[in-house]
């Protein structure tokens, strides 16, 4: 027996995630952004607020089959399929600020202190990194979000910059931050930090090697571990037994503080790559970072631990490729462009959230070993369904979708595999075409702790 929402709001529903994303929720953000409807429609806001999350979840649907997925279980409860201008039209209605509010009701790390690759020496390790995400080409959009342009040609599609921070080993989305591509990551990311904490650990690329940055993180509480770019030419200052040694970088200069310096250690090292074929690339790797006992953190333990922060890129991965399936995203307009991200944002934390819980008897399964795909598969089938909308009992903490995951592990020991890496669109990364193996491949990696005397060589973005 299906048990939904009685009258105009049976639609209103997510299947089995309306458990984590239940009435009372959207209601109340609802009511936070004062986005109650005056009088009782036949599209009604709560109504809405899930049919935007369902428009996340089936994202190769028109709207009306959207629709069509929602009301497929419910037969005889659904008053009126709507025509695809109405449902656009609703839409407008709240605007982004429920869901936003939604996504961020969802937000937050979600690992346990016993769940591997969570934490490290007693810290929670997060990662930060950034992408784009392609935007439909209408005037709209377009005179928000300005089309790239290169020395030979300009862009298909508008993009938007996306920022993320990532708590590592479950890939939940702590905090996010969005706009125009001109803003640099760094302006979006010093958004994100006040949602760091004195017991985190932040990973991050090259990008983000700016001391007035870092400062902030630092002023934070939180540790560091950033990889250094090749421009910088730190003062070797006290060296350390484990091959690392201390500097101090300056940075800009700030009213009232003036110029300010921050201690930092320097691990530099060689790392070697050898593929199954033979092949071998070697290069040098420059990392900064806030902890300065190398007794407690060892030089070869940060190196190995920086590649943790591949975690957002896997985050990327799940919310590009398996829930947009590569797609330009749907929305025309400026303000529905911003509601659809926070709808996406808020199912992609769902879904995570749904596969922590499945783990919570069993703290030693590592995470990634639970398929977003099969998640994603599943709570698409509950929502056709209209399965366990509401609880008929106890609430279960391992539920359809979580059973699912638990019945399709992915193997315990991952062979360390080199993706391949092709160019699939115009990028910034053309420089770098014919540099990678055209199949994946197998490798291993050799690290080798030694200070650059002579600095770093420059090399091109990755």
């Amino acid at each position: 027996m299906v048990t939904v929402a009685a009258g105009v709001f049976a639609p209103g529903h997510l299947g089995e995630l309306t458990q984590l994303v239940d009435f009372a929720l959207v209601d109340a953000v609802l009511e936070e952004s004062r986005t109650v409807q005056r009088r009782i429609r036949l599209l009604p806001a709560r109504v809405v607020v899930y049919f935007v999350l369902a428009l996340a979840l089936f994202g190769d649907c028109s709207y009306r089959a959207v629709w069509d997925k929602l009301t497929a279980g419910l037969g005889a409860l659904v008053p009126v399929r709507p025509h695809s201008s109405s449902l656009s039209r609703a839409r407008r209605r709240p605007g982004p600020e429920p869901l936003r509010l939604v996504f961020e009701s969802l937000a937050g790390a979600v690992a346990w202190t016993d769940r591997p690759g969570a934490f490290w020496s007693g810290m929670r390790t997060v990662a930060v990194d950034g992408t784009s995400l392609r935007l439909p080409d209408r005037d709209p959009v377009t005179a928000r979000f300005p089309k790239r342009h290169g020395p030979q040609y300009e862009f298909a599609y508008p993009v938007l910059r996306l920022v993320t921070l990532v708590e590592t080993g479950t890939r939940a989305v702590i905090a996010a931050a969005f706009g125009p591509e001109a803003e640099g990551e760094l302006a979006y990311t010093t958004r994100l930090l006040s949602c760091l904490s004195a017991r985190m650990l932040l990973l991050a690329d090259a990008g983000y090697d700016a001391v007035a940055f870092l400062r902030d993180v630092h002023a934070t509480g939180a540790q560091f571990l950033v990889r250094s770019s090749a421009s910088r030419r730190p003062t070797i200052g006290q060296r350390l037994p484990d091959g690392s040694y201390l500097t101090r970088l300056a940075g800009p200069y700030r009213a009232g503080q003036g110029y300010g310096t921050l201690t930092v250690r320097v691990v530099e090292a060689w790392i070697t790559v050898t593929l199954e074929d033979g092949t071998t690339r070697r290069e040098p790797w420059r990392l900064l970072t806030s902890l300065t006992d190398p007794e407690l953190h060892p030089a070869d333990r940060l190196v190995a631990l920086y590649h943790e922060r591949w975690q957002a890129e896997t985050t990327y991965a799940s919310l590009k490729a398996t829930l947009l399936d590569g797609r330009v995203l749907r929305s025309g307009h400026p303000a529905d462009l911003e509601q659809e991200i926070w709808g996406l944002l808020a199912v992609y934390q769902a879904l995570i959230r749904t596969a922590a819980d499945a783990t919570a008897n069993l703290p030693g399964l590592d995470m990634d070993r639970l398929s977003f795909t099969i998640a994603l598969h599943t709570a698409r089938d509950q929502v056709t369904t209209a399965s366990d909308v509401l609880p008929d009992g106890p609430v279960r903490l391992v539920g359809a979708i979580g059973l699912a995951l638990l019945g399709g592990l992915h193997p315990a020991r991952r062979r360390q595999r080199l993706k391949a890496r092709s160019l699939k669109s115009a990028s910034k990364y053309v420089p770098n075409t014919g540099k990678h193996p055209a199949t994946a491949q197998e490798y291993t990696l050799h690290t080798e702790i030694s200070i650059m005397e002579d600095g770093l060589a420059s090399r091109s973005p990755r």
